[in-house]
């Protein structure tokens, strides 16, 4: 099994050895990782490091080849030089925008949550007496959303049911063409099935497996206040779930 690592907070370690025991496995790692970002992308990179623990700096890959990147990096434009510069200042403010951006969505996802909750203990009878106008406007929104989603759904349902009836209009138009040749009998060996195509027989069989049911949920006894009169609606006699 493994352990998952904790999360390190970043803030100054006041503990003398804890620090010092923190730069040097550190310090390993930050040198190995310039060694591999100049290896494998081929770029020029170079570190140098200075630290109350020793008494020189310590540079990598050596001091030529320090000396070598940094005047390539002064030879460049001023403008080019600090386009992309960072300091720990800047570096912080981009994590802490960052956390913002986070804290910001999650609020929001929260909120989302919750009005959602609202809404459904409302459509329960539950009173809304204690929600105040942003709640209410919040609410309001939600529920906007939602009537969107099921209008678009209706029809999207439509539009199949039509597509349906048309092809079921068609096989039997066809049917009845191959009737109508044969002297008014269906020609021998075939069957009204097989004049429909495989999409029609697909749905045939789907149909015939799945029947149009009542579907309900136990435990409540309110009835939703939509339906056609054709009683094409989804569930028959829907219940709030």
């Amino acid at each position: 099994m493994v352990m998952a690592r904790k999360k390190v907070k970043l803030v100054y370690i006041t503990k003398d050895s804890a620090r010092k025991a923190a730069f040097k496995k550190r310090k390993k790692g930050l040198m190995k990782k310039v060694s591999e970002l100049s290896t494998l992308c081929g770029i020029d990179a170079c570190a140098i490091l200075y630290s109350p623990y020793d008494s020189q700096s310590e540079v990598w890959p050596s001091p030529l080849g320090v000396q070598r990147v940094l005047a390539h990096f002064k030879n460049m434009p001023e403008m080019e030089q600090s386009k992309k510069m960072i300091n720990q200042e800047s570096f912080l403010r981009q994590r802490i925008a960052k956390g913002n951006e986070r804290l910001k969505k999650q609020g929001t996802d929260n909120r989302e949550k919750e009005i959602t909750r609202v809404m459904f203990q409302s459509l329960t009878g539950e009173d809304l007496q204690h929600l105040n106008i942003v709640d209410l406007n919040d609410l309001d929104w939600m529920i906007d959303q939602n009537l969107t989603k099921i209008n678009k759904r209706i029809e999207s349902l439509n539009k199949e049911a039509q597509s349906q009836a048309a092809a079921a209009a068609a096989a039997t138009a066809a049917a009845g063409q191959l009737i109508s040749k044969n002297g008014g009998k269906m020609p021998e060996g075939k069957t009204a099935f097989d004049t429909m195509d495989a999409i029609q027989r697909q749905q045939w069989f789907v149909d015939l497996v799945n029947p149009n049911e009542q579907m309900g949920f136990a435990g409540y006894d309110m009835m939703l206040p939509f339906g056609d009169a054709n009683q094409n609606a989804i569930w028959p006699n829907g219940f709030f779930p």
